[in-house]
């Protein structure tokens, strides 16, 4: 795959010829210094930026030949997403942010399934408090509970301790690894922290838009 911008003085390559597999159930970090490409490897991932070049397959679909519509639906229903920014919706309380995916997708039992999302972290307690009421690792969390809610095959976090101290980050990450080790889930994570990539399965290392190394745990 590859991937390059228009700009004023001409096309940037932001990803020049990856090829990578990733296995069901794998977890796998991708690191590199700032400029890399990782979180833009990670958005092509998550069909939320279409590759200039090469080809995409997630679950045996091909993301190249999806419309917007058809890539927000495979989202839906395929993937979780962790961001650095815990991207709350503020007017809503916890447990409305965590239903939020599974009512846009019509299932009926939303808010029990969000309840237990929140179980999961450890936030039961917090349903009812808005974003505003709670610490970062707490937003995080919630965020962590909605990507998780509707048992995506394929979790993908983009600095997701980037926001939070060493404590809040240290039991996120903790929090991460288990509920992938739990459910099973395919999850790739982007970081600066090599001892976090080192808790994944394989470390991919990016530099100027390449692939230049990966390592077994």
């Amino acid at each position: 795959m590859s991937l390059s911008l228009q700009s004023n003085a001409g096309p940037v390559e932001i990803l020049q010829n990856i090829s990578l597999s990733i296995n069901t159930g794998e977890s796998v970090g991708l690191i590199g210094p700032s400029g890399s490409g990782k979180s833009s490897l990670l958005m092509l991932m998550g069909g939320l930026e279409r590759a200039t070049g090469g080809t995409l397959t997630i679950d045996g679909a091909n993301l190249n030949r999806m419309s917007e519509d058809q890539l927000a639906r495979f989202r839906r229903d395929t993937m979780g997403i962790v961001f650095q920014s815990f991207h709350l919706i503020p007017t809503m309380t916890a447990i409305e942010n965590v239903a939020t995916p599974l009512e846009l997708a019509g299932h009926r039992d939303a808010f029990d399934r969000a309840r237990d999302a929140l179980d999961q972290v450890g936030l039961s307690h917090r349903g009812g408090h808005y974003p505003a009421q709670m610490s970062g690792g707490e937003q995080q969390r919630v965020a962590l509970a909605r990507a998780i809610v509707g048992r995506p095959k394929l979790l993908l976090a983009d600095e997701p301790t980037g926001n939070l101290d060493g404590k809040n980050g240290a039991a996120v990450m903790d929090l991460m690894f288990d509920l992938q080790a739990k459910f099973g889930v395919t999850m790739v994570l982007v970081t600066h922290d090599p001892a976090l990539a080192d808790r994944c399965d394989r470390t991919i290392r990016l530099s100027d838009g390449t692939l230049m190394q990966e390592d077994a745990a």
